[in-house]
């Protein structure tokens, strides 16, 4: 691609030397992935600053180099181009590098605390289930049509995220749902995408580790609706408080969902059970195959922003019934002794009390709640005791486990989260650092009709430990206890 080309998009503060006639052959961020004639972005980020690798890619072969300040040594015949800030540069190259994929999707973005991966999903479950072509781009996996990826992000870096829609262009996909993370907001990610539409779940504490404040988390979330044109849709739970705060300075049109209030879509619960739940979204009555006030949120949003992309209403209701869970989203499996296990991702005090309430909605008195549940190493410690609080109050019994410990101690953390509980509670709780044998001793408690909630870790087939990730699968330990049980 022809570098005068390619610098479209910016708004270069200066540049030093001349893109005249120059060709570029990649477009890298990773001084270790260039290639003779690439143009290397330098980016200023977390751990590394890559402005001081620039000597190295331009010694590599490198064409052109974007930065925000200029080296001390500057090669005549490499071109410089100075921006004010280089991770908005490098999404807005990616796009035009990729030719400007999402302007040729229907894309949809998915953000707030929780629900995002069963939303996004869904909504991409739905567009199939319709016949039409989709991608998806979430914490559990990519979707290209009917092809997975395998992700290690909630949302990509910009290069991924724009070959991805290009490759779902190319496949020849219509729609494209992905989930926004507050990181990917704040740093960039998602700088260049044409947006059809955004959909706000909630916000809830999580990532102050990165975000410091509830504010800034709240302002990263914003900025997304800040950013959609004027010709999308924003559509917002209004249930929760900062739900129009969301949509304050949006020029998108503003739609909203509700279980609560008047609202756009409105959806209420009718039965629940622990395998599915009879809805009523704007007065049409759906069987579905999902638990809890959580679930039933976002499936009102997804019945929502269906509408709104102009898929027909009846058919829509249909296929609403037909949609199936993400998977470690309140996974459900039933022990040969008779008590149930629910696997879920539940890792903020929020979401964990919305799984516990749901639970316990369906059970009412009948048979009790043995939770096992962890926190992540090397992130957001305030959250820890939070959690245990909540997990105890809504259990009978709790275990405090591993989940990823990262590079802390296992045994710190769960002090971390031990601390939280008072002398009543910490009466039915146990400390098993072994996640495993944490999940084998809450089965041991259980008695038929009891459930078993095992959170943190979701569809996660890993703990990381010092660097290093061990292959762990909590659905996989349920099911060889269960085989154990049939012996």
């Amino acid at each position: 691609m022809l570098l005068e080309e390619l610098i479209k998009p910016l708004k270069p503060v200066c540049i030093t030397g001349t893109t005249a006639g120059i060709e570029i052959s990649d477009l890298v961020c990773d001084s270790r992935h260039m290639v003779k004639g690439a143009m290397f972005v330098a980016v200023r980020g977390v751990a590394v600053d890559s402005h001081k690798f620039i000597p190295q890619v331009v010694a590599d072969g490198a064409a052109s180099v974007v930065c925000e300040q200029l080296p001390e040594e500057v090669a005549g015949n490499v071109c410089y181009i100075v921006v004010e800030n280089s991770t908005n540069a490098l999404a807005l190259l990616a796009s035009a590098w990729n030719g400007y994929p999402s302007e040729k999707l229907q894309l949809v973005g998915v953000t707030g605390t929780n629900g995002k991966t069963t939303t996004a999903t869904l909504l991409y479950e739905m567009a199939q289930l319709l016949g039409y072509k989709a991608g998806l781009i979430s914490t559990v996996r990519n979707i290209v049509d009917k092809t997975v990826i395998h992700t290690e992000q909630t949302t990509p870096d910009p290069l991924t995220l724009n070959r991805l829609l290009r490759q779902m262009v190319e496949a020849g996909c219509s729609y494209a749902f992905m989930e926004v993370s507050s990181h990917a907001c704040v740093q960039h990610r998602i700088d260049g995408l044409k947006f059809k539409g955004g959909i706000f779940s909630n916000l809830t504490r999580d990532h102050l580790d990165f975000h410091k404040t509830v504010e800034n988390y709240i302002n990263a979330k914003k900025s997304f609706f800040d950013g959609l044109p004027a010709d999308a849709f924003a559509l917002v739970n209004i249930d929760d408080k900062v739900g129009t705060v969301m949509v304050q300075n949006t020029k998108a049109h503003k739609y909203t969902y509700s279980l609560r209030s008047m609202a756009d879509f409105k959806g209420k619960i009718i039965e629940s059970r622990l395998n599915g739940t009879l809805l009523s979204i704007n007065g049409k009555e759906i069987e579905v195959l999902f638990t809890g006030r959580f679930n039933a949120y976002n499936l009102t949003a997804v019945y929502g922003a269906s509408l709104l992309l102009g898929f027909p209403e009846e058919e829509v209701a249909v296929k609403m019934s037909m949609l199936v869970p993400v998977a470690g989203r309140f996974q459900t499996l039933l022990s040969p002794r008779g008590y149930t296990a629910i696997i879920d991702y539940a890792h903020t005090p929020d979401a964990l009390i919305n799984v516990l309430n749901a639970i316990r909605e369906v059970t009412g008195t009948r048979g009790k709640i043995i939770t096992v549940v962890g926190a992540g190493g090397n992130r957001d410690k305030g959250k820890r005791p939070i959690m245990a609080k909540e997990a105890a109050t809504r259990s009978d019994r709790l275990i405090l486990t591993s989940d990823n410990p990262r590079f802390e101690d296992p045994e710190e953390i769960l002090h971390d989260m031990e601390a939280g509980l008072d002398e009543e509670a910490r009466r039915h709780t146990l400390k098993i650092t072994d996640r495993r044998e944490a999940i084998k001793a809450a089965t041991c408690f259980a008695e038929p009709g009891d459930v078993v909630l095992i959170a943190g870790k979701g569809h996660e087939d890993y703990q990381e430990i010092k660097g290093v990730k061990h292959h762990f699968d909590d659905k996989e330990v349920v099911e060889t206890l269960f085989e154990d049980e049939k012996r």
